[in-house]
């Protein structure tokens, strides 16, 4: 308990309410698909993992953590590679391996190495002149590259937006010259240009240079607004009916496929209610102030990088996946941390808090 209270619990309670909520959710999630049928106690052993995580990252010196991220990183790598060839394939895409019995998401585990592995090589750098620079943007560059192909060719685009949030919080804390961000910035308004140009003026040539796959992808993403899926249409109908208490345990109001885990924020609200979705947005936002408050009190380097970092991950996947919930985003693979079905990206998320805790424990 002594140990807890050097991090400070605190940050533990709003965590705790919306792992609560998850498990409430999953009772009905066997009501969806019998996928789901074991989803609460799937859910509970790995909620206990997750805590019990953090307890054992406390006892640690996680200083030697970033020392051998390096090898952490290519394990990831390799473990993207081989889901190419072996990976399981869900809904169109090879995302996920089994090894052992044991399914797994490697894009996940790849987050938290190329996080580490960044940061590891802003250590003690010294940016003494421009070729200094240029030297370790090629190295940041091409260490975040190689995974987001791999992820790309899966495909999943919400790993491959997690690895560039990471990548641009890695840079800005570098502090480089102001004309590195101008470029970079001047580069990517190129980029966007010369796609939606090729997009709507000459889109033959844009599969080519795509594929067809990614290039259905984007047109799916880019023409979300003109026609609601199924799945987005049934989780506003649920939003839009539900109570403010909802249905209750052992029943749903309305049937969404993907609900346990993308749609997890309109499922609770059909189940639980408006109430619910308050609950969430509250804890999340309390949540995320009390982490962001201990992390700017930080005092090395690398350890604020690589809170921050989870921050802006953590961030972007509530905003995002809230936002794709009401349909005022496209929809993508883009779970809610600590609340969406799931082991692999439940447990990731607690490795980071871990982690970040295992830093709180100093200040």
């Amino acid at each position: 308990m002594k140990t807890f209270k050097k991090y400070n619990l605190i940050i533990l309670i709003p965590l705790l309410i919306l792992n609560i909520i998850s498990l409430f959710n999953m009772v009905n999630a066997k009501l969806i698909s019998d996928v789901y049928t074991n989803a609460f106690f799937k859910q509970l052993i790995w909620f206990g993992i997750g805590y019990l995580l953090i307890i054992i990252l406390q006892k640690l010196r996680i200083k030697k953590i970033f020392k051998y991220s390096k090898y952490l990183y290519f394990i990831s790598c390799f473990l993207l590679l081989l889901v190419l060839f072996i990976g399981k394939d869900t809904n169109g895409a090879k995302c996920w391996l089994n090894i052992f019995g044991f399914t797994f998401q490697p894009s996940e585990i790849m987050k938290l190495s190329l996080a580490l592995y960044l940061v590891s090589l802003t250590q003690n750098i010294k940016l003494n002149s421009f070729k200094d620079e240029v030297k370790i943007l090629f190295k940041l560059l091409i260490i975040t590259i190689i995974p987001s192909i791999l992820v790309f060719l899966e495909p999943d685009t919400g790993a491959i937006l997690n690895f560039l949030i990471i990548l641009l919080i890695v840079i800005i804390s570098l502090k480089l010259n102001k004309w590195w961000y101008i470029i970079v910035f001047s580069i990517f308004t190129l980029l966007i240009t010369t796609f939606f140009a090729l997009y709507f003026f000459n889109p033959d040539y844009l599969i080519k240079l795509i594929g067809t796959s990614f290039f259905y992808r984007m047109d799916r993403l880019i023409n979300f607004a003109n026609g609601n899926s199924y799945q987005l249409e049934n989780a506003l109908i649920t939003i839009g009916s539900a109570s403010f208490y909802g249905v209750g345990f052992n029943k749903i109001l309305l049937y969404i496929p993907e609900a346990p885990t993308d749609f997890f924020f309109s499922f609770s609200i059909g189940n639980f209610g408006l109430l619910s979705g308050i609950i969430i947005i509250t804890s999340f936002l309390i949540f995320d102030i009390l982490l962001i408050y201990k992390t700017s009190k930080l005092k090395r380097k690398e350890e604020k990088i690589f809170s921050y970092s989870y921050i802006a991950i953590l961030l972007f996947h509530e905003i995002y996946n809230i936002a794709m919930n009401l349909g005022l985003l496209p929809i993508m693979g883009i779970p809610l941390p600590f609340l969406s079905y799931g082991g692999t990206n439940t447990l990731i998320n607690f490795l980071f808090l871990g982690i970040i805790m295992n830093f709180l424990i100093k200040i």
